[in-house]
């Protein structure tokens, strides 16, 4: 093969790729950006191919039968989804010069990064002549001169093609065929203040959505930070079956893999598991809503250590030491045990034993738990394998430990447990005491009794939130909870 039919093989390669680009933004995106758009990443090619199919109308929506026109995605950082959005809205203004895109962030800033992102990629200029740029997939899409402001402007042939506006801006005198926002809730400390909520919700439907022309197309891109933001609120409405959802989760458990280990790293992911805000950390990574306003635990106290009940030698000064253990009873279950200090009718915790490892793991390390918290009452549930399990940590006690100041106690379980956990929410709330940094020392139990949620489903996990309601069971239904000493 001589020189020019090696030049004619790239040409028609070249040309072979730019339409490929034109037809499909997984393409595009590749031929923009192939350092970021690899093939191995295909949830990125999931996102890509989503948004195309809400274009083109083929996300046909099973509810009834039309396709879908409306998409919430639910992504965790870092991992590219308003990178492809702004190559999305690139992408559908060479598509079609008439469309008309606004999009909206939480605030100036980002929705100026946002315009500014997607304007320049449309005038940006190849380095060499091998590169690819856009003017090479859609040559007739042109950024007006004298109309390309930051957060406004029009393509050549056009009056109004992109608009980028925070959160409370105006958006007087126009209107789009395809509306984005883009993280309209800016973090934790907004998602869990109502009044920031309403505010931010009356905005998008009082503001931003009247921008809507006929068959709009709407994108809501944003982690799920509670049930009471944009997203939560749309879910909850009766146009909830109309909004097609697309939910990635960072970590996938029950196959131990991570969305894409080259963009976030299992080392990273458990690194910023440890060392972040389990709330936060849940609804980033794993779109787990921290919703306030369900949620069945508020306002629960904690103390430090110049709060405990001291005596004249500076002994803290409990009644007793008691202990609430439920057992796993199935795979997807924790095992859960917490100790806590008795004093005047209050619970102080003490330490928590929350894992999902299995009977030979967890009943020795039940046995030093107690030993460790000098326990002196334990009560184990017997449902489903507790009676033994109550057995061989009594065992453990006295054959390992040599001691038999644990009175260990094993009972079958038989009331509700959702109703138990309701009715004595309360009690929980007003009467028990948890450890300052508690969120630090027992993330994964700190979570579960958090996000806990009144109407909570049979499916979400209630191992944490069920023993601690074992736990104050113990003293209100003991007769005289001054008396605990001598069970």
């Amino acid at each position: 093969m001589n020189r020019s039919q090696k030049e004619e093989i790239l040409i028609l390669q070249r040309e072979l790729n730019i339409r490929k680009a034109r037809n499909s933004l997984w393409e595009f995106c590749k031929l923009l950006e192939p350092d970021f758009y690899l093939e191995h990443r295909t949830y990125l090619k999931k996102i890509c191919d989503t948004l195309q199919a809400l274009y083109e109308g083929t996300l046909i929506n099973p509810y009834n039968n039309k396709p879908y026109k409306k998409l919430i995605m639910n992504i965790p950082p870092r991992h590219g989804k308003s990178r492809t959005l702004v190559n999305y809205t690139k992408w559908l203004l060479g598509k079609d010069i008439n469309n008309r895109i606004i999009t909206a962030s939480y605030n100036d800033d980002m929705a100026t990064d946002f315009s500014r992102y997607t304007r320049d990629g449309i005038k940006t200029k190849k380095n060499t002549p091998l590169d690819y740029d856009f003017s090479d997939i859609f040559p007739n899409a042109k950024v007006k001169d004298g109309n390309a402001a930051i957060q406004q402007w029009a393509l050549e042939g056009t009056y109004f093609s992109y608009k980028g506006v925070g959160l409370g801006g105006g958006i007087t005198g126009k209107g789009g065929n395809i509306l984005i926002c883009d993280d309209l809730v800016k973090d934790y400390e907004t998602a869990v203040n109502e009044a920031a909520l309403d505010k931010v919700w009356k905005w998008y439907t009082g503001t931003f959505i009247s921008r809507a022309e006929s068959d709009v197309i709407e994108i809501m891109n944003t982690t799920r930070w509670a049930k009471g933001d944009p997203c939560g609120r749309i879910l909850d409405s009766e146009d909830a079956p109309l909004w097609y959802v697309l939910h990635m989760e960072a970590y996938d458990e029950s196959n131990d893999e991570m969305l894409c280990e080259d963009v976030l790293s299992k080392e990273r992911y458990f690194y910023l598991k440890r060392n972040s805000d389990p709330l936060v950390f849940a609804a980033n990574y794993h779109q787990s809503p921290v919703d306030q306003k369900g949620k069945l635990y508020k306002n629960l106290k904690t103390y430090s250590e110049a709060d405990l009940p001291y005596d004249n030698d500076g002994n803290v000064n409990f009644v007793n030491i008691i202990s609430y253990t439920d057992t796993a009873d199935m795979g997807n279950d924790w095992l859960c045990s917490i100790t806590a200090g008795l004093y005047k009718g209050q619970l102080y915790i003490t330490d928590v034993y929350y894992t999902k490892d299995g009977m030979e793991v967890t009943e020795p390390e039940t046995a030093k738990f107690f030993v460790r918290n000098k326990v002196r009452h334990a009560k184990i549930e017997s449902n489903n394998g507790g009676r033994g399990f109550a057995r061989n940590v009594e065992r453990l006690l006295c054959d390992v430990h040599k001691t038999r100041s644990v009175h260990v106690e094993w009972f079958h379980q038989s009331k509700n447990k959702k109703a138990r956990i309701l009715t004595n929410s309360k009690f929980v709330m007003d009467n028990v005491f948890f450890p300052k940094d508690w969120s630090i020392k027992w993330k994964d139990f700190y979570k579960d009794i958090n996000l806990y949620q009144k109407e909570a489903k049979k499916s979400v996990h209630d191992d944490a939130p069920d023993t601690l309601t074992g736990l104050c069971e113990m003293i209100i239904e003991a007769k005289e909870w001054e008396a605990l000493d001598i069970f």
